[in-house]
């Protein structure tokens, strides 16, 4: 039996409390969550089917973990979890998580918020559940999620989650929710660069930053320069061209030094073209790239 097979992910939640009374731990807190991690990256989805996974796995399972009472109930399994205090758990899983992620200088993190579907409960009175989830393409990676009660809390939560991921050497990219001073300031301290949107919800910022290219992609202005790339996507009948203009001229912009490192503006034009018909849409964003 190699038992020290399992020791590289379970040391990084060497210090999450066991939260069961120890005359009733039949099965080690570290069994059950390697059990489990297994099962749910084979693609288990409920506490019945990490059960079966270990069922099935329970030759191989047993020359790296001990298992003095076989493999745990499904019962067992979620009682357990529901037990845990997922901030403490979610602090380990990021230290695991770290190890599986190289980190590369330049990696983009994007970080989005969405509603799961079927998450209410009218008879309890509950509301959806609503994450917010850092995405590295690198890695193809969920590096950690948050949840939160309301769409609108995601301006709490992605500094909670910015916390904790290794952020050094990334860019950062958030929708308009995270257009926030605070938040630039959280990434550029934590040694990445950042691409926020920006819309209406920064009302001012948002205008002037229209007018600048609505004057730049029309007739120029002089002496300032833009760099320019297109590209075209074209399938299942639509025929999609998206146009990307980015300039450093922030001097301009009166406000300037209340965003971390502010050093550019990106102005993104989509063209989509789906059975003859034309819509043509622009997003804009301020960087630190």
């Amino acid at each position: 039996m190699d038992v020290d097979a399992a020791r590289p992910m379970l040391r990084r939640f060497d210090d999450l409390e066991d939260p069961r009374m120890e005359r009733t731990r039949l099965h080690s807190l570290g069994d059950i969550l390697f059990i489990t991690l297994c099962a749910v990256l084979c693609g288990a989805n409920g506490w019945i089917e990490v059960q079966v996974y270990g069922e099935a796995q329970r030759s191989w399972l047993k020359t790296v973990l001990l298992l003095p009472n076989g493999i745990p109930s499904h019962d067992t399994f979620g009682r357990v979890f529901g037990l845990l205090d997922p901030e403490a758990f979610e602090r380990c899983f990021q230290r695991w998580m770290a190890d599986l992620a190289e980190a590369s200088k330049g990696r983009l993190i994007a970080i989005d918020g969405k509603t799961l579907r079927h998450s209410f409960n009218k008879a309890d009175n509950r509301a959806a559940i609503h994450m917010v989830s850092a995405w590295c393409e690198t890695n193809r990676l969920v590096l950690g999620q948050l949840a939160t009660e309301e769409k609108s809390n995601e301006i709490t939560a992605i500094p909670r989650l910015l916390k904790l991921l290794d952020l050094r050497g990334a860019v950062v990219t958030i929708d308009a929710m995270g257009c926030q001073k605070a938040i630039a300031k959280e990434i550029v301290n934590q040694g990445a660069d950042y691409i926020l949107q920006v819309k209406k919800n920064q009302p001012e910022l948002y205008g002037l930053v229209v007018e600048t290219f609505d004057e730049l992609t029309s007739t120029g202005i002089g002496g300032v320069s833009c760099c320019f790339h297109e590209d075209v996507d074209a399938g299942h009948g639509r025929v999609e061209t998206r146009r990307t203009w980015t300039t450093d001229w922030t001097d301009w912009y009166a406000n300037r030094s209340e965003w971390a490192g502010l050093r550019s503006f990106i102005c993104v034009e989509s063209v989509r073209v789906v059975d003859g018909e034309s819509s043509t849409a622009r997003r804009y964003y301020i960087g630190l790239c």
